[in-house]
């Protein structure tokens, strides 16, 4: 006879060392969730288990990662093991690209838990790879890159800041010419459409500016982009709750990531939010140039 599930939600949170998890556990513990840091995987069901049973908690984070040595090898099976006993189990994946974690543990002078008398990049590289297969199936990645502390936060009040079963949206422009966010999940490539930047006096601006952003909504094909897009989301919006992914995240790009892509992110916003699903707008690039 299968036991009735737990009442309780639970996020996981992991990643690459020095990608922010600590400010992620921060952030989790201030929306009202118990924060339970470095514990191995193998007592994460009895731990939860034990928290249900007081029925005081809903919502558990427990931040797991390479510190664990031998034991971490066993949060997949853990993962697995525990999802067939609550409600919801949620993984939270950090990172960010090898030269930014280089450089956070160089100025913070500690040392990786992979490193051992080995060099920092081989220990990033080492740490990649053994998380590469929690990666694939985290069900929200954030790339902190180009995020400060502040940003992190946001991203993670924009995912968990209520229980509500709703597909949450998270969308960044960005240039192309900087490279492409790597956590996203739908990349749209905006440079189809004229470049404000051609005209002397909407360069200075930037999407966020009612005329550059007048100009590319005017556009015929914006337009059509913008319809088809929401139609889109429209779409795949209540197959991805049913699958169990509520966070999606969706890249437009331009060539430098400040006019084209940060209007049509803003316009996209607002007609994905009238359609009902929770929105967060970011803008990776603009005032970059």
């Amino acid at each position: 006879m299968t036991s009735p599930r737990l009442d309780i939600d639970l996020v996981i949170v992991t990643g690459l060392s020095g990608a922010g998890r600590s400010t992620a556990a921060r952030a989790l513990e201030d929306l009202g969730l118990m924060v339970i840091d470095n514990l191995p995987p193998q007592l994460i069901s009895e731990t939860v288990e034990l928290v249900a049973a007081r029925r005081e908690v809903e919502r558990i984070a427990v931040v797991a990662d390479s510190r664990g040595g031998s034991l971490f090898s066993a949060l997949e099976a853990a993962i697995d093991d525990i999802s067939t006993k609550v409600n919801q189990v949620t993984v939270l994946f950090l990172e960010a690209q090898d030269h930014v974690l280089i450089r956070r543990f160089e100025s913070s002078r500690r040392p990786h838990p992979l490193q051992g008398d080995g060099a920092l990049l081989d220990a990033v590289q080492a740490e990649r790879k053994l998380l590469a297969p929690l990666r694939e199936r985290a069900n929200l990645i954030v790339d902190t890159t180009d995020r400060n502390v502040h940003d992190l936060r946001r991203a993670v009040d924009a995912a968990f800041d209520d229980d509500d079963v709703r597909l949450r949206v998270t969308i960044t422009s960005f240039g192309f010419k900087y490279g492409l966010p790597i956590d996203a999940d739908y990349v749209a490539d905006v440079r189809f459409l004229p470049n404000p930047f051609w005209i002397a006096e909407l360069r200075p601006l930037t999407g966020i500016d009612a005329p550059v952003n007048d100009y590319v909504v005017e556009q015929p094909d914006a337009v059509r982009f913008l319809n088809t897009f929401t139609e889109l989301m429209n779409v795949v919006t209540d197959g991805y709750l049913r699958e169990g992914k509520r966070f999606v995240t969706i890249a437009v790009g331009c060539t430098g990531g400040q006019h084209r892509s940060v209007a049509i992110a803003e316009n996209l916003g607002a007609r994905l939010i009238k359609s009902g699903l929770e929105v967060h707008i970011t803008h990776r690039d603009r005032g970059r140039e």
